[in-house]
């Protein structure tokens, strides 16, 4: 994965995070030498959203099939939510 440094992202901008992304899917921003941010392009982004997404209507399904789920009307729901406050 590249490395781009805060400077440099700060004095060459754009075509320095288009440059660090030609070598790969994402580009680590670090700051004061130290690992902070992560970019990457919006398509990649979309990806591992949709991905993200899948995995938690899986879960969810899986929920379901084992029996994980709790019956009930929006108002019992909203009154079992300020319970837990």
């Amino acid at each position: 994965m590249s490395s781009i440094s805060a400077n440099e992202l700060k004095t060459r901008g754009v075509s320095a995070i288009e440059q660090a992304l030609a070598d790969g899917s994402e580009v680590i921003v670090s700051v004061r030498g130290k690992d902070k941010y992560v970019v990457m392009s919006f398509e990649q982004y979309s990806h591992l959203r949709t991905c993200e997404l899948e995995a938690g209507i899986h879960e969810a399904r899986a929920d379901m099939a084992a029996g994980r789920y709790v019956r009930e009307s929006a108002v019992d729901h909203l009154n079992r939510l300020d319970a837990m406050k």
